[in-house]
């Protein structure tokens, strides 16, 4: 476990851990989606930066991809309910130096984007087939 999210969760109960850590992974997701991942023989000067609402639609990509259908349930245990949430959670990472920040980013970027749990409900579709028929 990182002390440094362990500290966070102890002065933020709103988010569990796993919240925490789920977002730091959802950054190298959305970059990897976006094709921003840095390089060792890059341009330092690259800018490899995901928004915020980049960020909130990669995190709820990523949550469907590990967690399906559960993945509302999840987001729900973990305290996300809203896409402001995620924004939270990235400036108390990036506040505990497990994020960093550009001059661009700011914890409006991530306000009402969107509805999480519909988002995260919208790949599925869940249908009633036929009744199976008697044994006769």
């Amino acid at each position: 476990m990182d002390p440094r999210i362990l500290e966070l969760v102890r002065g933020d109960v709103r988010f569990a851990y796993e919240a925490y850590e789920f977002i730091c992974d959802s950054v190298g997701f959305t970059q990897e989606l976006l094709n921003r991942v840095p390089e060792e023989d890059d341009d330092p000067d690259t800018d490899y930066h995901v928004s915020g609402e980049e960020l909130s639609r990669g995190v709820c990509e990523l949550a469907i991809r590990e967690f399906g259908m559960m993945a509302p349930v999840v987001f729900q245990q973990w305290g996300i309910r809203t896409t402001d949430d995620i924004g939270h959670i990235v400036f108390n990472l990036i506040a505990a130096e497990r994020l960093s920040q550009s001059e661009r980013d700011d914890p409006e970027d991530f306000h009402d984007l969107f509805d999480i749990p519909k988002m995260l409900l919208e790949e599925f579709e869940l249908t009633i087939g036929d009744k199976p028929g008697r044994n006769r």
